[in-house]
């Protein structure tokens, strides 16, 4: 019997190592969902979304979510599939993910992963990383200092303890400066050095695809897309959601900054423009992350050489 299961695992190995997962990343706007489905399309096979703020089905407007027309043209996977009310995190996902994969690679050689929220690409990548204990009083006492002195205390208090993280990450996003602060007090180590410590579960070929695209088109596809979201009724689709505004999945851009507008803190146009600012953000974040993926296929935006990616993707060797 333990010779069979061995033989078994060296079989599931085999298998697996000739099945590619293929991870297509890119600042926002710049047509990640457009190339996705294109391959998926020309590969017969189906999507695994990554992208944190899509998940949440009451939030349809402000996540820049594929269109019906465009989901019809391939099955996506984590898309509207979960409710704001729900307590979801990289964690679950990289469980959901890993288990929905093992799943999909049984009847596909190619599976495509797309997002925008890098923690959760870099989960199915790297694995998940386990990270040491929390003192019970350094978050009570983190919590405090955000009450008392604001959140640009905690940034800078970051900054300097981590600058290489504090690069990386969403620095509006009080939860994730929140938790990296208080692995850094707890450990003495900086929250950096715990990242990318594990490997993947699965023995598949990882390709990753970085989507390259000019600054000014970028920002100007940024500002549109926002005025867009404005016309379709971003306002109304907050405003609804206004009553959760202290859940985790309402800090996010596109939502946060109209609480602020409706205590008057700054008008309609203020908002608006506050909203461009910070996607620009992001989208500069989204850049720098990007850069630490080796080996990645560059690929240009709005490139028509389709095909040419196909024959990298077939000659890629992980």
């Amino acid at each position: 019997m333990i010779i069979l299961n061995i033989v078994t695992n060296a079989e599931n190995n085999l298998i697996m190592s000739s099945k590619r997962l293929i991870h297509i990343t890119g600042p926002t706007s710049s047509g990640k969902t457009k190339l996705a489905i294109n391959l998926a399309s020309k590969l017969k096979t189906e999507i695994i979304s990554y992208d944190s703020r899509q998940f949440y089905k009451e939030m349809k407007i402000g996540t820049g979510v594929p269109s019906k027309v465009e989901l019809s043209k391939c099955k996506h996977h984590f898309i509207h599939n979960k409710s704001i009310l729900e307590h979801y995190n990289v964690g679950k996902y990289f469980i959901d993910a890993n288990n929905l994969l093992k799943k999909l690679f049984k009847n596909f050689k190619n599976i495509i992963l797309v997002g925008g929220s890098g923690l959760y690409a870099d989960s199915l990548i790297y694995g998940l990383d386990e990270f040491p204990e929390v003192k019970s009083d350094v978050r009570n006492k983190l919590i405090n200092d955000y009450n008392k002195k604001g959140l640009d205390f905690l940034q800078n208090l970051l900054k300097k303890k981590d600058p290489k993280y504090y690069k990386i990450v969403d620095i509006n996003n009080k939860q994730r400066v929140i938790r990296a602060l208080e692995i850094i007090i707890s450990s003495n180590k900086p929250f950096s050095s715990f990242l990318g410590k594990k490997q993947p579960g699965f023995n598949y070929n990882i390709i990753t695809i970085n989507i390259e695209i000019d600054r000014k088109e970028l920002y100007r596809k940024i500002n549109n897309r926002v005025d867009k979201m404005i016309l379709d009724g971003l306002e109304d689709e907050v405003k609804k959601l206004s009553k959760h505004q202290k859940l985790n999945a309402m800090q996010t851009v596109g939502y946060k900054e109209w609480f602020g507008y409706w205590n008057n803190l700054y008008d309609l146009n203020n908002t608006i423009e506050l909203i461009k600012k910070n996607t620009r953000r992001y989208a500069k974040r989204q850049i720098t992350w990007n850069k630490k993926y080796t080996n990645q296929i560059k690929y240009k935006h709005n490139s028509k050489r389709i095909n040419y990616l196909l024959k990298q993707i077939q000659d890629f060797e992980d």
